[in-house]
């Protein structure tokens, strides 16, 4: 993957309806504030998805935008342990989450 090309690391999460309020205010005060204060992405996108099945809950996305490939494996290596640590904590099985990295093209 060459370096000078800008990743995003993409977190798609299922919510139960139980918590959903809960979750959203946490993700918007907490969760994505100690995600972009690791320094590693210069952007972020927090979005809902539309036209999926939500007997099970509501589906979001967030998508973090790294400068580069390095950015990026610092957070994954330095912070996302204990992020993923608190979210599991937190929420447990109310939530299931899905990760992914994409190039942009450009």
């Amino acid at each position: 993957m060459p370096n000078n090309h800008m990743l995003i690391y993409n977190v798609t999460t299922k919510v139960a309806h139980s918590i959903h309020t809960d979750w959203l205010h946490w993700m918007k005060n907490e969760h994505i504030p100690a995600v972009m204060d690791t320094g590693c992405f210069t952007k972020q996108v927090f979005v809902r998805l539309l036209e999926t099945d939500e007997e099970d809950g509501p589906t979001y996305a967030v998508q973090y935008h790294a400068a580069s490939k390095e950015d990026y494996e610092l957070y994954i290596n330095q912070f996302a342990p204990a992020l993923r640590e608190d979210t599991m904590k937190r929420w447990g099985t109310q939530i299931i989450a899905f990760r992914s990295i994409m190039q942009l093209v450009h």
